[in-house]
C-alpha cells in the first residue's frame, strides 16, 4: 500500500519538481583528510613593506592590505570587521577588490541597494545557504552594512576568472575554509560534468593577495551551450538571462552582473533558487526561470557568464 501511494505521488508531481542530485562540486566543503600544505603556515610573504605569514593571512579581523594602490581606503568593517560581535572583515573573503574566491562571492560593483537587500535576506532567513553569512547578518549593524555596501558599490569590476574548456583537470582537494586548491601530489583527473575552479597563482590566493585570480575548467562545448540558453532561453526551457541582466550580462539597475563572476557561485545560486534555499521576492521572480534547468544547464549558463568580461 505504501509503495502504491509513493508511486502515485511521484506520478502526480510535476517533472521540474523532481530535482536532480545536488551538484556537490559547486558547494565545496573542507575535506576531513588534508594533504601536507604546499605552503606551510609559518612561511612569510612580503610585498613592499607588508609581510604576512600564511597563518596570518587567515586572520579574519585584520586582513592583509597588500596593494592599497589598487582600491580605495577600506572602512573598518571591510578591513578589520568587528571582533566584539564576531563579524569578520568583509575583505577577508571578498578581498579589498571585491573579486572574492571560488567559495565566496564577487561583490565589486553590486549596487548599494542590492547589497543591503542580500544582508537583509540572510538575516530574515530567505537566503538559507551560507551559515557564516547568516550568523553575521544577525548581528552586523545597519551602519556597518552601509559602509560595506557603499565601498563595494564604488569598486570597478575587473577580469578575475579565466575559463578553460577541458576534458581533464589538475587533481584538487578542498582545503580549510572550503577553498579548492591543486593537490600537492600533482596528477590529473577527468573533469566530467563539473566545474573545477583553482587558483591561477596559489600563493597569491591563499595569502589573500588580490593580484591573481582563478582558472575555471569547464566541459568542452559548455560555453556555446550556455550562450544559447542565456540569449534564447533554449527553446522555452528558461527565460533569456539578457532580459534582466543586460545583453552583456553586466547587470541592469539592481539586477546583478553575472559576467566574469565565479561560475560555481552562479551554479549555487541557480540551484538554491530552484530548490528553495533562496526565496523571497527577488528569488520568486527567478523561480520560473530556473525550475526546468538541469544541473548541466546551470553549468553551461555559469560557464558562459564567467567567460565574459566583467
Amino acid at each position: 500500500m505504501k509503495t502504491l501511494i509513493c508511486t502515485l505521488a511521484l506520478a502526480l508531481t510535476p517533472a521540474f519538481a523532481l530535482a536532480a542530485d545536488k551538484p556537490e562540486w559547486a558547494f565545496p566543503v573542507t575535506e576531513k583528510e588534508q594533504p601536507t600544505p604546499r605552503i606551510p603556515g609559518d612561511k612569510a610573504r612580503t610585498v613592499g613593506n607588508v609581510t604576512v605569514t600564511r597563518a596570518g593571512a587567515d586572520d579574519f579581523f585584520n586582513i592583509p592590505n597588500w596593494r592599497p594602490d589598487m582600491y580605495p581606503a577600506m572602512p573598518k568593517i571591510v578591513q578589520y570587521g568587528n571582533k566584539d560581535t564576531q563579524v569578520r572583515a568583509c575583505g577577508s573573503c571578498h578581498l579589498p577588490t571585491g573579486t572574492g574566491h571560488d567559495e565566496s562571492a564577487y561583490v565589486a560593483g553590486l549596487t548599494q541597494r542590492y547589497f543591503t537587500q542580500q544582508m537583509a535576506d540572510w538575516k530574515n532567513g530567505t537566503r538559507k545557504f551560507g551559515a557564516t553569512m547568516i550568523a553575521m547578518a544577525k548581528v552586523i549593524t545597519d551602519a556597518e552594512i552601509k559602509e560595506a555596501a557603499d565601498y563595494f558599490a564604488a569598486l570597478k569590476p575587473r577580469p578575475w576568472i579565466k575559463v578553460v574548456e577541458a576534458d581533464t583537470v589538475p587533481k584538487s582537494f578542498v582545503g580549510p575554509g572550503n577553498k579548492r586548491l591543486v593537490h600537492p601530489a600533482g596528477g590529473t583527473e577527468a573533469l566530467g560534468n563539473r566545474i573545477i575552479e583553482v587558483p591561477d597563482d596559489e600563493e597569491a590566493v591563499v595569502y589573500r593577495d588580490p593580484i591573481a585570480g582563478f582558472v575555471a575548467y569547464v566541459p568542452r562545448g559548455s560555453i556555446a551551450k550556455g550562450e544559447a540558453l542565456v540569449k534564447t532561453g533554449g527553446g522555452g526551457k528558461t527565460t533569456p538571462c539578457t532580459m534582466c541582466h543586460g545583453t552583456t550580462l553586466k547587470g541592469l539597475g539592481d539586477w546583478p552582473a553575472l559576467a566574469g563572476r565565479h561560475p560555481n557561485y552562479i551554479v549555487r545560486q541557480l540551484w538554491n533558487m530552484q530548490n528553495g534555499d533562496r526565496v523571497g521576492p527577488s528569488a520568486a521572480l527567478m523561480k520560473p526561470v530556473v525550475e526546468k534547468l538541469t544541473n548541466d544547464d546551470m553549468l553551461a549558463i555559469a560557464a558562459y557568464a564567467a567567460s565574459l568580461q566583467p
